[in-house]
Formats: C-alpha cells, sequence, structure tokens
C-alpha cells in the first residue's frame, strides 16, 4: 500500500508517517517509481506505536516494542526490553499518582479552611452582589 491508505487505515496523517520513518521506526522502501510502499506488518507497528502513545508512551519509549515487531514476535510486548520500558513507565505512573494525591489532599484542606472562614465571616453565606452595577 502507498503512504496515504497506510495512513488513513491507521488513522494519522502522511506527515506523520514521514516523521517516524525519519526517526527509524517505520521502514523506507520505495517501489522503483519512487513511492513509498508499506505492508500490514507496517500498519501493525503503527498501531502498536499509536497504542503505546495513548497510554502516554513517548515516541522514543516506543522504540522496543518496534524493535520486538521487527524480530518477528507476534507482540511488540514479547521482549525484554519492552517489558523494561512497562515496569519503567508503571513506575512514573505510580510516582504521578502520589504526586496528584497529594496536591488533592492540600487543596481539599484548602477547601474546608476556606468554607470554614467564609461560613464565620457571613453566617448563611455571601450576600448577593449586583455585578451590573456602576
Amino acid at each position: 500500500m502507498r503512504i496515504g491508505e497506510l495512513a488513513a487505515r491507521a488513522g494519522t496523517t502522511t506527515r506523520t508517517l514521514r516523521y517516524y520513518e525519519s526517526r527509524g521506526l517505520l521502514p523506507a522502501r520505495r517501489a522503483v517509481n519512487g513511492y513509498r510502499t508499506y505492508d500490514e506488518d507496517d500498519l501493525r507497528l503503527l498501531q502498536q506505536i499509536r497504542t503505546l502513545q495513548d497510554f502516554g508512551f513517548d515516541l522514543e519509549e516506543t522504540r522496543p516494542f518496534v524493535d520486538c515487531l521487527r524480530a518477528g514476535h507476534p507482540a511488540g510486548d514479547a521482549c525484554p526490553a519492552s517489558l523494561a520500558v512497562y515496569r519503567r513507565k508503571l513506575g512514573e505512573l505510580d510516582s504521578l499518582i502520589k504526586q496528584l494525591q497529594s496536591v488533592r489532599a492540600q487543596v481539599g484542606a484548602e477547601l474546608a479552611r476556606a468554607e470554614l472562614e467564609a461560613e464565620a465571616e457571613l453566617p448563611g453565606g455571601p450576600e448577593p452582589r449586583c455585578e451590573l452595577g456602576g
């Protein structure tokens, strides 16, 4: 298939495919007429890259998965390097979750404090304000 068909089937753009090619993630095969040619294996590579990017992996983190598929494995995550990337990403996600939980706790505490202060200043809530006043 040509680049436009691959892009359409993968749900991406020809510009993205050219970029992946320049990064060595997508093969650069050319027909005798000079057009780029791709096959179903290339579509599988793209689907693997897109899935991982949807999970938050950056483009370089997808390389071990692509290399694994190119090596003939039926799944891109069947190789030790891919498993290592998964483990590292899980560690990053766990760290981010802990940070977010901490920030959420702080924001919740600030909200509770602010609500108590607001209630103490104006029992029953703030007085209505006219936003149209001059």
